[in-house]
């Protein structure tokens, strides 16, 4: 399951990231990695913006982003 698949106040864990290397040292400097507990606080109504909590942090990330992280609920 996608990031992007989650629904608002949905939790789940990071299973993996598939992206380019500049991304996924983007993503690390956040605290997101894989086994980190990612919280969904809201999508934006144009839906190309999704708001997470991951580890007490809210980060808004790019739907195009999103989709490269692989969660587990």
């Amino acid at each position: 399951m996608k990031l992007t698949d989650l629904k608002i106040e949905q939790k789940a864990i990071i299973e993996k990231i598939e992206c380019n290397d500049e991304l996924k040292q983007r993503f690390y400097s956040f605290g997101i990695f894989k086994g980190a507990s990612v919280f969904v606080e809201n999508i934006s109504f144009a839906k190309n913006t999704i708001e997470i909590n991951v580890e007490d942090t809210s980060i808004a990330l790019r739907v195009e982003e999103a989709k490269s992280i692989t969660v587990k609920i």
